[in-house]
């Protein structure tokens, strides 16, 4: 798990090591274990790294990574969960390697079957791959979207980074995205491809960016996308298989060279973690959870039937208003994009790196795959209030009832709009009344993530359309994004087994 940025076609060869390292430092956090740079003045190439050691601990997996021939140049976010799979299929193709990292795989499974071999892997990563040979660099994201890469070009430089705040640190005076604050209010997140500075985007998840140092040109390719072909009918065939594959992605997450344990909350999903690991990891089973003083909140009851099943070594944590208060200025701090959640990963990921643990594994992804959440339960009761008129859904904005209010987002019959009723924060006419700016402003941000959705929506089933936007909103653009900066802030990985590739 690391941090990784990139500047390519530079124009200024003097004060590129300045810029690609003032890019890196801003991400210190992130990986402190280790820095590298890579800078090609002939390609205008710079490269920057910055590692959080869990697998090869040793220099061997030092990034910059070069081949044997100095050829292919990586820098690699992640971890590939299947990586001594691919590793004994290249050993027995006649590949030899120096270390035992999924870095050094990444690097000789693109030289055996170029860029398709993302198709391969298995994990969570994002990665940018120079190939001097054919002139090329490929930007990667995870099949899942759940580390993040962040592009733009600017005056024919395309830079890269891990986080937004890298460009800020490049160019204090960056411009504002003039419309984030409209999705904010809307959604609570900013929604994939939003940012707050002006002409940054995300990778899109399953997807490459391939860029020609040579012709200058710029595509993006999907290299993945989930399918909705069901294949089992059969009910007990279901719950074998998910359990099987479960268990087996289970085993792949708790691959370290340095010490990981369990987040338990007491629910469902971090309990099967718990149960799940405890074969594979023995004794060294280590668990954490936090607890508050006030009984109402608390899961301890729950948290204690699995720590005395499995034995775990179990950290509880109590947070206080005052912790609160003393680190809402880090908490804030540590925000790399705007949320109106993530306090409860910034001290469970603070309290994992006080226990000492690099790595910790997560039930996020459970919920969205499997219905946890009431807006499953709700799906058929939101299709019949789409039958109602329009002019009298809009009626609802009079109602003082904010979550009444929230009725009038069925007007546009989107998948939005029906998440947005389940999730959504503030009402297009109350947006526009705090922004100080028209209704119509707001309406035709709104459309733009309205259409980015997939028509084909409409013809899969209520939950799977529920899970559909659960997954790529609040999953993507809540859970994801503030578990990695939360947890990168601390120095902390965090994994999650739900989003294995062969689980989804």
């Amino acid at each position: 798990m690391c941090r990784i940025a990139g500047i390519i076609n530079y124009k200024e060869q003097d004060c590129i090591k300045n810029r690609i390292v003032t890019m890196a430092n801003v991400m210190h956090h992130g990986g402190p274990d280790d820095e590298g740079f890579f800078i090609d003045t002939s390609l205008a190439v710079a490269l920057a790294h910055r590692r959080l050691s869990l697998i090869e601990l040793s220099n061997l997996g030092h990034q910059p990574m070069f081949d044997d021939t100095n050829n292919i140049v990586l820098v690699f976010n992640g971890e590939i969960y299947n990586f001594k799979t691919i590793r004994s299929e290249l050993i027995a193709l006649g590949f030899k390697f120096k270390s035992n990292s999924d870095t050094e795989v990444i690097i000789n499974a693109y030289k055996q079957w170029g860029i398709n071999c993302i198709n391969r892997f298995n994990g969570m990563f994002a990665f940018a791959l120079l190939d001097k040979q054919i002139q090329k660099i490929f930007l990667v994201r995870d099949y899942n979207g759940i580390k993040p890469l962040y592009y733009t070009i600017q005056n024919d430089e395309l830079i890269f980074s891990s986080e937004m705040r890298a460009f800020k640190a490049l160019n204090p005076a960056w411009e504002e995205n003039t419309n984030w604050k409209k999705y904010f209010l809307l959604f609570g997140h900013l929604p994939e491809p939003v940012t707050t500075l002006k002409d940054i985007y995300p990778l899109e998840k399953a997807s490459y960016l391939e860029y020609d140092l040579s012709t200058k040109k710029i595509c993006t390719k999907k290299y993945f996308t989930l399918p909705y072909n069901y294949t089992i009918n059969n009910e007990q065939e279901a719950v074998e298989k998910i359990k099987h594959t479960l268990i087996e992605s289970i085993e792949r997450h708790l691959i370290s060279d340095a010490p990981l344990g369990l987040f338990l909350s007491g629910g469902l999903d971090s309990s099967l973690l718990t149960l799940i690991a405890k074969p594979f990891v023995g004794n060294n089973l280590k668990t954490l959870s936090i607890v508050f003083e006030d009984e109402k909140f608390s899961e301890k009851k729950y948290q204690d039937i699995i720590i005395n099943t499995t034995g775990a070594h179990h950290q509880s944590f109590i947070v206080k208003e005052e912790d609160f208060l003393n680190n809402l200025p880090d908490i804030l701090e540590a925000m790399d994009q705007p949320t109106t959640d993530s306090i409860n990963t910034y001290f469970i990921t603070k309290f994992a790196k006080e226990y000492g643990l690099k790595a910790v594994l997560s039930g996020i992804g459970a919920d969205e795959i499997f219905g946890g959440y009431n807006s499953f339960y709700r799906a058929k009761k939101i299709k019949q209030l789409q039958k109602i008129p329009k002019a009298v859904l809009a009626l609802a904005n009079l109602v003082p009832n904010d979550r009444i209010k929230r009725i009038t987002f069925l007007k546009d019959k989107s998948g939005v709009g029906e998440y947005l009723l389940n999730r959504g924060f503030y009402t297009i006419n109350q947006v526009a009344k705090l922004l100080d700016c028209s209704t119509d402003e707001v309406k035709d941000a709104y459309k733009n993530i309205i259409n980015l959705a997939p028509k084909e929506l409409n013809e899969i089933s209520y939950q799977e359309r529920v899970s559909y936007f659960e997954r790529n909103f609040y999953m993507q653009n809540q859970l994801l994004k503030d578990t990695d900066f939360m947890s990168m802030w601390h120095s902390v990985e965090v994994r999650v087994p739900f989003l294995d590739k062969e689980l989804m």
